[in-house]
């Protein structure tokens, strides 16, 4: 059986049963702890290329220090790659941060923008970057797509696409828009603890009856 509109919802309830117990990704526990745009926008910068495990602490050291465009800009890149090491590609994204806090105060008032479009304009903001700002930032539904979202919903056979921007854009079409706000949450946390990308455990899988297990050689 594939994952369809037909079953989605069941789908969708039975991930959120069997991941209630398990944390939330760093971004979205960002978002619920300081209910800050800004600080979203800059936690997932940071979650790029990087574990969650990671992102959170440095997250935790570096708004200890700055939590608002104008205090980061205060701090050197020095400072931000100190709080921050070791993300990947910690200096890289000390630079973005000042970047990104220039462009907010002197592009967008002090203000992160709450539209996809805007939010693409700045420098080392892509399209998932943008779309989780909008989810966990604003409370606005978008469709983030990350490896996970891309890969578990080829899986599935929901969509068959090649790349996430493909899948961003087929997902904005087929996904009931009730599920946009917490199907990027759901699926990371699923694909790190259940849906793996090399041998998942599909015999703990609670949606195993309606996926395809589409490039599945081994499994668990």
């Amino acid at each position: 059986m594939t994952v369809t509109n037909k079953n989605i919802d069941q789908v969708v309830k039975n991930i959120r049963t069997q991941m209630k117990d398990l944390p939330d990704p760093s971004v979205t526990l960002v978002g619920k702890r300081w209910k800050s745009p800004f600080l979203v926008l800059i936690s997932c910068i940071m979650s790029l290329r990087t574990k969650d495990e990671t992102t959170l602490p440095a997250s935790e050291r570096l708004f200890k220090l700055a939590d608002n465009p104008q205090d980061m800009l205060k701090l050197t890149t020095r400072q931000i790659e100190k709080a921050i090491y070791p993300v990947g590609f910690y200096k890289t994204k000390a630079k973005t941060i000042h970047g990104i806090c220039h462009d907010i105060l002197e592009k967008f008032r002090g203000n992160v923008p709450n539209d996809l479009d805007i939010l693409l304009t700045m420098k080392g903001v892509g399209r998932k970057t943008a779309n989780l700002v909008l989810t966990e930032g604003f409370q606005i539904p978008a469709m983030c797509v990350d490896t996970h979202v891309h890969r578990i919903s080829n899986r599935f056979g929901y969509v068959k696409t090649d790349s996430p921007e493909e899948t961003e854009m087929a997902l904005r079409k087929k996904l009931p828009k009730v599920h946009w706000m917490d199907y990027n949450a759901l699926l990371v946390t699923w694909g790190q603890n259940v849906c793996k990308p090399i041998s998942p455990l599909c015999s703990q899988c609670s949606v195993k009856r309606y996926c395809d297990r589409n490039d599945v050689a081994i499994s668990r």
